[in-house]
């Protein structure tokens, strides 16, 4: 059986879950990832409304729809950082409180664990709804971002010190190895989408990541290939090194190497959609992403969780970009062989 397409709904947030999930369904989807933040799946309320959880279930069972995932970018991204009037725009009200930095972070963090116990609570209460449902890879993720005090280092200069970054590395595990002890507790795996601005944004940051924290068997990668093409990361050997890490996948296309000239891989200071850009997003299909080679690398290391469309393209809409990729994506997915395409030529197999 093909694995459960999902959607992403981070880019929908403004829509409220009940007005999405049916265009969701109209559009070809199995399931969806749920965002914790507009009011697709809000963590204090599954933790202490009663009533909740049930709701978002029955929601889901209305529209015919799985759910096997949720993500916490937003808050993720405060755990590690440095805080600024940015992260007050995308942080719950009392995650960000009184914009104290180490405050803001150690909130974060706490919100973090929340999400695990969340997402554990969610799922127990929707098992029976599951069981009947493509079963994907079985595990409980929740999908996110770390921040990073040393992304503002990545060029090197000032001269910058490989001990100054190995700070970096060990502030991270200092703040996320509790965390990864609570999603332990709770059977959860945190999947790391890795991006520039992360703790690990390309395949040799992700590898000391692992070491900073360990090893520690909570810690994995929620997979997307579009962040590592247009930096020259080779995506598809990135499946292959931490195949036994990659906890979820994202289906989300890049396209790089068309600019004029003007801009270069670091944006340039330019928004997205802007036709001088070296690099954008593209509907899934649409850009330079070798996704045949991808699907083969993830049955390779035997992942059989959803591929989830997180779509963006700033030049079309969005209903019209999430259906098609969600088309394409079920075109080029296919189950693993159980015996060699060579079996038959064998005549002790007769």
């Amino acid at each position: 059986m093909s694995r459960p397409v999902t959607l992403f709904t981070g880019q929908w947030a403004d829509l409220p879950a009940e007005k999405l999930l049916p265009k969701v369904k109209e559009m070809g989807f199995d399931g969806v990832e749920l965002a914790c933040w507009g009011d697709h799946f809000d963590v204090q309320a599954a933790l202490n409304d009663p009533d909740y959880i049930p709701a978002r279930w029955e929601l889901l069972k209305k529209n015919d729809l799985g759910c096997y995932s949720i993500s916490s970018h937003l808050v993720g991204q405060a755990i590690c950082d440095p805080i600024d009037e940015r992260h007050q725009a995308i942080l719950p009200e009392h995650v960000w409180g009184d914009g104290d930095p180490e405050g803001v972070r150690q909130r974060a963090a706490q919100e973090m664990i929340d999400t695990a116990k969340a997402l554990r609570k969610f799922l127990d209460a929707g098992k029976e709804y599951m069981s009947g449902r493509t079963p994907g890879n079985g595990k409980a993720v929740v999908n996110g971002f770390t921040g990073s005090s040393i992304w503002h280092a990545l060029y090197a200069f000032p001269p910058t010190s490989q001990e100054y970054l190995q700070a970096g590395f060990d502030d991270f595990a200092k703040r996320f190895g509790p965390i990864l002890d609570a999603f332990d507790a709770e059977d959860v795996y945190f999947g790391l989408e890795v991006h520039p601005t992360e703790i690990a944004f390309d395949i040799a940051s992700a590898a000391r990541a692992i070491e900073a924290v360990g090893g520690h068997k909570r810690f994995g990668f929620n997979y997307d290939p579009s962040h590592m093409g247009y930096q020259g990361v080779d995506y598809v050997k990135f499946i292959r090194e931490f195949g036994d890490r990659i906890h979820h996948a994202h289906m989300k296309d890049g396209w790089w190497g068309h600019g004029n000239g003007d801009v270069g891989v670091f944006g340039g200071h330019t928004d997205f959609g802007d036709a001088r850009r070296y690099w954008d997003f593209r509907s899934v299909g649409r850009g330079d992403i070798n996704f045949e080679e991808v699907i083969v690398a993830l049955n390779d290391v035997g992942y059989s969780g959803p591929l989830s469309i997180e779509w963006e393209d700033g030049r079309m809409d969005r209903f019209h970009g999430a259906a098609e990729s969600c088309a394409y994506t079920r075109s080029i997915d296919f189950p693993v062989n159980k015996a060699a395409f060579d079996a038959a030529f064998d005549k002790s197999n007769q």
